[in-house]
């Protein structure tokens, strides 16, 4: 039966999908707005550390004021409304709550939020790739030991990417590539939430009636974001990374099997079945027409004549030998798709992607020379933008994951373009996330 059907059932028996929700901001508000349009589901609470904005943001999507006008989780389930709280703990440890969506974007905290979430029986859809990036293998492991689902979330592009590779798989077909678009130019890498706007395309003005931030944008802009979600497919699919971080060839959609092929056949790859960015600007500057930018793509092989002969027959467009196809989806629609996730990991306990592997590390890499005594800020920030490299190579020099370069002080200095590492920091090591990364570090070494 498919999710829609199922959902529809939930909604017939009065026995709704019930759902927490952590973190209230763009993503949040898009998922926000499908909810009163999905049947089957009622989202219980909201934890927010600004429950004004959360109502705000709430507005803004459209939801009517008394929908969330419940005084508790046990009110909100009564009466079929939303509660809103400050307290994340008390929509992870709430018995009749199915499912967190955690959605902060912080990847400390969102460890905490996923653990204690399966410490109380919870599934989790992970729209902070930022944390599965650098511990998403043992995030996977927790929850399959507390007897729970843990995933990406649809519609965030690796999930997209993760449902590609899996078409192709069980169509048959070996991978030889997978991944997203992506508008890049090389000094893109030193941009800050003061020039993100100009790079990005979009006016101020646009920006701030949409509510975007500045500093999570420029995270994708500056190659963090492509990379913490390369990482993400990467550990999640089995492919592997390329050897000095991501390569951003150009390529409009009909030239994709051309570049993601090995290099010894023309294209860009070391070898067949790695992630890689497509960007959809040229070298100069100029737009590529008919670009990947906000899409997703997986290119397979024909391996016999038989099959090339069905890419040709049937007009697929191939590279220029004919043995390699793309399929891809253009757009991506973030927030407003995360049902998916919701639905699947609740009525099927199938994640929308989930780490399988470790192959993949996002390492914080400095934009400027750093001084001693500076405090790095993450992803998108002043200081750094992540990298992408084989955890082999990562772990060699102890490289300093980017999710956990958030307010730690450096103890030495940095040169731009330098790739920094544990000793470089000092860090709380009391978290959370930082215990589970260690904890990932040291599995990987035995």
């Amino acid at each position: 039966m498919s999710l829609h059907r199922q959902l529809q059932q939930r909604a017939a028996e009065n026995r709704p999908i019930r759902i927490g929700l952590i973190g209230a901001g763009k993503f949040g508000s898009m998922y926000l707005a499908q909810v009163p349009r999905t049947p089957g589901v009622q989202l219980v609470a909201i934890a927010d550390l600004s429950p004004v904005a959360a109502r705000a943001n709430l507005a803004r999507v459209g939801w009517e004021a008394g929908r969330s006008a419940a005084r508790s989780a046990d009110e909100a389930l009564r009466e079929g409304t939303t509660w809103i709280t400050e307290d994340w703990q008390a929509v992870t440890r709430h018995p009749q709550i199915d499912v967190v969506v955690e959605c902060t974007g912080h990847p400390v905290a969102a460890v905490a939020h996923c653990l204690d979430a399966f410490a109380h029986g919870k599934h989790v859809v992970n729209v902070t790739v930022e944390a599965d990036a650098f511990c998403g293998p043992l995030l996977a492991r927790r929850a399959q030991e507390a007897g729970v689902v843990y995933s990406l979330a649809f519609g965030d592009q690796p999930a997209l990417i993760c449902d590609l590779v899996d078409w192709a798989r069980s169509c048959g077909f070996p991978v030889v590539a997978a991944g997203r678009g992506h508008k890049w130019l090389p000094h893109f890498s030193a941009s800050t939430p003061e020039t993100v706007w100009g790079h990005y395309g979009l006016t101020p003005e646009q920006a701030q009636r949409g509510g975007l931030n500045p500093k999570m944008f420029n995270s994708f802009l500056d190659g963090s974001k492509p990379s913490i979600e390369s990482a993400a497919v990467a550990n999640a699919t089995g492919l592997a990374v390329p050897s000095d971080g991501l390569l951003y060839p150009p390529a409009a959609i009909d030239q994709i099997p051309n570049v993601t092929r090995p290099r010894s056949e023309g294209g860009v790859l070391e070898h067949k079945g790695m992630v890689e960015v497509v960007s959809s600007l040229q070298a100069d500057g100029t737009p590529i027409p008919y670009d990947i930018r906000m899409g997703v793509w997986v290119t397979v092989e024909g391996e016999t004549a038989y099959i090339r002969n069905c890419f040709e027959e049937y007009n697929a467009k191939t590279d220029d030998s004919g043995r390699y196809f793309t399929l891809y989806k253009r757009w991506h629609l973030i927030g407003l798709e995360v049902g998916m996730s919701v639905a699947s990991v609740t009525l099927r306990r199938e994640p929308t992607g989930a780490a399988v592997a470790w192959n993949a590390d996002v390492v914080a890499t400095a934009k400027r020379d750093l001084a001693v005594g500076e405090t790095l800020d993450g992803e998108g920030g002043y200081t750094v933008w992540g990298k992408l490299l084989p955890v082999q190579r990562s772990l060699a020099f102890g490289g300093l994951p980017l999710g956990l370069a958030h307010d730690v002080k450096l103890v030495r200095p940095v040169k731009a373009g330098q790739s920094l590492c544990w000793d470089d920091v000092v860090m709380d090591q009391t978290t959370p996330a930082f215990q589970l990364r260690r904890e990932l570090e040291a599995l990987f070494a035995r």
